[in-house]
């Protein structure tokens, strides 16, 4: 008896990769080049990540080298960057950009741990609406007889046991992050 988990199991997979995704791209003092993937730049027209216009490079661990294959967007790629929420202003000679991470204070560890702490929370609650989606969905279908009551109960426990290894799963990643964050 399994109808439907799959879907709502799908989703929660979705839920901790998006959280993985946000997680990447917080700033962690160390060059990564997964911070470059929330940018887009303006490329005749489209909004392009810079991945798809550049090749990017990490000489050492504090420095990313972005190489545009079209030299024109190389202002572009600056000014999208510039706009972004990275905190790094790129150093252009005119070939490429270098990006230079900064050691990271411990005002500003907190700040991110914060940050990524909150998206855990923001995670947990997609998680917890997911359940509540999939209950309802289940509760209808005992209404209309599709289902049992002691149906109901087996998916109660089944969903409840599928939310709790979500969550811990999302503790997980966050506290990940955080150690990676401090340990800088």
């Amino acid at each position: 008896m399994s109808t439907g988990y799959e879907a709502y199991e799908n989703r929660m997979k979705k839920t901790v990769e998006v959280l993985q995704t946000q997680n990447a791209s917080v700033r962690a003092g160390r060059a990564n080049a997964a911070v470059l993937d929330q940018i887009t730049v303006e490329y005749y027209g489209a909004a392009t990540p810079i991945h798809q216009i550049a090749s990017i490079s990490t000489p050492d661990p504090r420095t990313l080298v972005i190489q545009p294959w079209d030299a024109s967007s190389l202002k572009a790629i600056e000014k999208a960057i510039q706009a972004s929420d990275l905190g790094i202003n790129p150093q252009n000679d005119g070939r490429l950009l270098r990006l230079v991470f900064p050691q990271l204070t411990e005002e500003r560890r907190k700040e991110l741990a914060k940050q990524v702490t909150k998206y855990g929370e923001e995670s947990k609650v997609a998680i917890r609406n997911i359940r509540r989606d999939a209950m309802e969905s289940f509760k209808a279908q005992k209404k209309k007889s599709e289902i049992t009551e002691d149906d109901l109960k087996d998916i109660e426990k089944d969903m409840q046991k599928l939310t709790d290894d979500y969550i811990k799963k999302i503790d997980g990643v966050t506290e990940a992050k955080i150690k990676e964050l401090q340990a800088i």
